[in-house]
C-alpha cells in the first residue's frame, strides 16, 4: 500500500511538472513562423555576406565580398546532433546564446559576446526564415558511431 501511495504522488509530482513547463509570459508555446523558402534563404545569405565569416560546402562568394578568413566559421555538413529550426533561429538573432565546440576564440569578444553583427534590425522577418530554412537544409544527420571496446 505504502508503495502504491508512493507511486501515485511521484507521478502526480511528474504530470504536475510537465504542465507547469510551457504556463507564464515566456513560455514559447504557440510561437510559430511560416514555412522558409531554401532558394530565397540562399539569396539572404549572399545578400548579407555571411560568406565573409562562414563557409557552406559549394557556395562560392560572389565578386566583391569581403574576405574574412580570420573567422572562416563552417555552416552545415554532416553531424551527429540535429540541428533544429529553434537552434539556428537562435543563432542568427542572438549569436551571443551559445557557441559551438571548436570554435575559435577569435568569433568571440573578450567579454563573451559574439563578434557577429546584429542583423535584427536589418533582416525582414522573411528574410530569416527563409535563411534558417536555407541553413538547415545544409546540415545532414549522421548515425553516432559508438567506440568498439
Amino acid at each position: 500500500m505504502k508503495n502504491l501511495l508512493l507511486l501515485f504522488i511521484l507521478f502526480t509530482l511528474m504530470v504536475v511538472s510537465l504542465i507547469s513547463c510551457d504556463l507564464g509570459p515566456e513560455s514559447p508555446r504557440g510561437f510559430s513562423l511560416p514555412e522558409g523558402n531554401v532558394d530565397s534563404g540562399k539569396l539572404v545569405f549572399l545578400k548579407y555576406q555571411c560568406l565573409a565569416c562562414h563557409q557552406v560546402a559549394g557556395i562560392q562568394a560572389p565578386e566583391g565580398t569581403i574576405d574574412n578568413p580570420k573567422y572562416n566559421i563552417k555552416l552545415g555538413g554532416k553531424s551527429t546532433q540535429v540541428k533544429t529550426y529553434a537552434d539556428l533561429l537562435t543563432s542568427v538573432i542572438n549569436p551571443s546564446h551559445k557557441f559551438a565546440k571548436g570554435y575559435a576564440l577569435s568569433v568571440v569578444q573578450y567579454d563573451g559576446v559574439s563578434k557577429m553583427k546584429n542583423y535584427n534590425d536589418v533582416m525582414t522577418v522573411s528574410e530569416l526564415v527563409n535563411l534558417t530554412t536555407f541553413l538547415q537544409s545544409n546540415y545532414q544527420l549522421v548515425p553516432y558511431r559508438r567506440t568498439v571496446y
